[in-house]
């Protein structure tokens, strides 16, 4: 095997790559290191309502699963004469009542049917926190941060609410 000496341009190119490629493992091994953030006794205050697709962005997986279910489908099980009633909305959509709930089919599709922010409450600052630590596998402590910004499940029995045997007592079960 011949060596070959390099010449004062090729050496220069050489230490342009070794400086560029050590930046990037510095850059990269301080990416990868925990923002250091403890988990919050209670999700932040204020957060708003941003539908199933933004949920989706991040949990695909989950989001795949849940339409599959009853739960997505609860806005479109509703016969049209229930589809405003705010009686039956309670349930058959996500955030009715609220500010930044379901107003109404053409105005905020993604809260129709029980979506994950029926059961985990709004979700707009846990996606703005997630968000910023990009779309690397995030550490312990930097999971169990994220995880804190929204509820496991909300506050108050959150399926109860919907899932009573008196649900239905005033429309058995909805009078096609």
């Amino acid at each position: 095997m011949k060596i070959r000496h390099l010449g004062p341009k090729s050496r220069s190119g050489l230490r342009v790559i070794l400086g560029i490629s050590c930046l990037a493992i510095l850059v990269s091994s301080a990416v990868s290191q925990s923002l250091g953030a403890e988990p919050l006794a209670s999700p932040p205050e204020g957060q708003t309502y941003i539908g199933s697709k933004k949920c989706a962005a991040c949990h695909f997986d989950q989001y795949l699963k849940w339409r599959q279910t009853k739960h997505a489908k609860g806005f479109e099980i509703l016969p049209a004469k229930y589809q405003a009633d705010t009686s039956c909305l309670a349930c058959h959509s996500t955030g009715h009542g609220q500010d930044t709930g379901f107003k109404d089919i053409g105005t905020t599709p993604d809260l129709a049917g029980t979506s994950c922010e029926a059961c985990h409450g709004p979700g707009s600052k846990h996606g703005e926190i997630a968000k910023g630590f990009g779309t690397a596998k995030l550490s312990g402590e930097d999971e169990a941060y994220v995880r804190s910004t929204i509820h496991l499940i909300i506050q108050g029995n959150a399926c109860v609410k919907c899932h009573t045997a008196n649900g239905h007592k005033d429309h058995p079960p909805y009078d096609k």
